[in-house]
């Protein structure tokens, strides 16, 4: 990978050089400086794509050696790049050249964008604050490989194991058996609890030994921190500070007020101001209805669970609890309805018929492991995209949801490139040779990182820097995959994926009334209580950053990590 990525950038310096005097020589047009610039960022991009993937779904010490060793060589380059004078130039005569008036929409957006990113990399800057500016990029993103570094290493530092089943009262079978294949694969007895979702989540949902919650609770949430069973060995709270500061000084140095400034320049949203308003006009609206939920819930708790105060490891067990009591109806009631290969199927069918596209499986392709596999998406007959879909969790691989780019659409010299995708999640495995059956909750996970792969996948953009979600801002990004969700809700869209794992029945009557009843249970403040889980797996996704090589972004390192339904 290392040698691989460096020979690329030297190629890539010398072509972009080449390029760019060849903008100050001739007058630059599309064909002879656009194009061959998006070819040179492309093949960079292609490079890089799968190791950053692997890099956050099989991870080992030597892959996170060279994933280091080469991202500090892409931030300098993106930093380059980014402050290349020549390569400005080269945009802004043709920006005002007489062609501009020739280009398509996505060619000017592109031009438009580009001009932009390349003063938010400081092109205007002096040669002192030039050489600060790479300084913190290139800082910045050594901080941010080694907050998800320690993400992970804090999640599988911890486990316990417990060979009393009684002591596990409440838990579901099948969660059951999740523990016991983990602890066999361990070569331990009895059962293992790990910080993995599908491992800790039934444990603060359904255990009944409050103790055992508790100490589940603690050790994820203090993950990473200087609290908890391992305080101060994967500590993120100096990375953070450092990143803070770093990020308030690139701002300052690029001239605006804040970080909050720089970062929405290329959003929808027109100032922190407007932010901050939207988000305290949410939570006055939410407030007082989440506080009388929350009231109902701690009597709930008191008087039918004999829990007097309600805590933070409480709240799921009891949230479960009022739910089944309220509407008779629990996720893991409706697991043997969600076969995985019965929820993919109907995915597919769902897709397949919204857009009349065709999806199939193609087992020639590599696979980087035996639970990916590679699907081709047709339309009328004819190839125009292909994905990896990575479902389970597993030792090294970092923990949440998200969609990637491995391949951009874009027209080059011999056609059109086809867009692939990484679709990842981390659900619990297939035991014991049976299918992984899945909640409602995560199905709709499912549905909503597929919408982001559709994003990437159906677009019709020729132009990579707007093909797909490239050039999309990131607080409308969510579109997609919001509407994808719905189909997880609605009668025909069940039909086609929901079958009982044993007869192959559809989803009765009566558990899709309950579903649909308890859709909205304790909305203001469920998801408050869902982010305490999520938080930490949040900030690592985020800031994990897929680093894209590209001649024209703001710097060297762009997030295409989206949190699932993170408010």
């Amino acid at each position: 990978m290392v040698p691989a990525v460096e020979t690329l950038l030297d190629e890539s310096r010398e072509a972009i050089d080449r390029l760019a005097q060849q903008a100050a020589a001739t007058s630059p047009t599309w064909d002879n400086f656009a194009a061959p610039l998006e070819a040179v960022n492309d093949r960079l991009s292609q490079a890089w794509s799968p190791v950053s993937h692997l890099n956050g779904t099989m991870n080992t010490p030597e892959l996170r050696d060279a994933y280091q060793a080469c991202l500090e060589k892409l931030s300098a380059f993106g930093t380059w790049v980014g402050q290349h004078e020549g390569l400005f130039k080269g945009w802004q005569a043709l920006k005002e050249s007489e062609s501009w008036a020739t280009l398509t929409g996505a060619q000017q957006r592109t031009v438009d964008n580009a001009l932009r990113d390349f003063r938010l990399a400081g092109v205007d800057l002096p040669a002192d604050k030039k050489a600060r500016y790479g300084e913190i990029q290139s800082r910045l993103s050594t901080l941010s490989n080694q907050f998800s570094n320690n993400v992970l290493d804090a999640t599988q530092a911890w486990h316990k194991d417990i060979q009393n089943r009684e002591a596990l009262a409440g838990v579901p079978e099948s969660a059951l058996e999740t523990l016991k294949a983990l602890a066999e694969a361990k070569g331990a007895e009895g059962y293992r609890i790990t910080l993995d979702f599908p491992s800790f989540i039934p444990i603060v949902s359904y255990a009944d030994s409050r103790e055992l919650r508790e100490e589940g609770y603690t050790a994820f949430v203090t993950r990473a921190s200087d609290q908890g069973p391992n305080a101060g060995k994967f500590d993120n709270a100096p990375i953070l500070e450092e990143i803070l500061a770093l990020r308030q000084e690139l701002a300052r140095l690029l001239g605006f007020d804040t970080y909050a400034d720089y970062s929405l320049t290329t959003k929808m949203a027109d100032s922190p101001a407007q932010v901050l308003d939207f988000l305290e006009d949410l939570a006055r609206r939410a407030k007082p209805q989440a506080k009388e939920e929350f009231v109902e819930l701690s009597a709930y708790a008191r008087d039918e669970l004999g829990i007097d105060s309600l805590k933070p490891w409480d709240v799921a067990y009891a949230s479960e609890k009022l739910r089944e009591a309220r509407y008779d109806i629990s996720q893991e009631q409706l697991r043997p309805y969600f076969p995985a290969p019965r929820v993919v199927d109907g995915l597919f069918q769902v897709v397949e018929r919204l857009y009349n596209v065709q999806i199939e499986q193609d087992k020639s392709a590599p696979s980087y492991h035996d639970d990916v596999h590679f699907y081709r998406i047709s339309e009328q007959g004819k190839p125009i995209a292909g994905f990896y879909l990575d479902l389970y969790a597993r030792e090294g691989k970092r923990g949440g949801a998200w969609m990637a780019d491995c391949r951009v659409r874009r027209k080059t010299e011999s056609g059109v490139q086809l867009p692939v995708a990484f679709l990842t999640c981390n659900f619990t495995a297939p035991v014991g040779g049976k299918p992984a059956l899945l909640t409602h909750d995560e199905v709709t996970t499912l549905f909503h990182e597929f919408g982001h792969g559709l994003h990437h996948m159906l677009t019709k953009q020729e132009v990579a820097d707007v093909s797909g979600i490239n050039g999309v801002a990131w607080d409308a990004v969510e579109l997609p995959s919001q509407f994808m969700e719905n189909y997880c809700w609605e009668r025909e869209g069940l039909d086609l994926l929901a079958k009982h794992m044993d007869t192959g029945e559809p989803l009765p009557d009566v558990l899709f009334e309950r579903l649909q009843a308890a859709k909205n249970f304790q909305p203001p403040w469920a998801w408050c209580v869902r982010s305490s889980f999520l938080c930490s797996t949040y900030a690592s996704i985020t800031s994990w950053k897929r680093l894209r090589p590209a001649m024209f972004r703001r710097c060297s390192t762009t997030c295409v990590a989206k949190p699932l339904s993170f408010p």
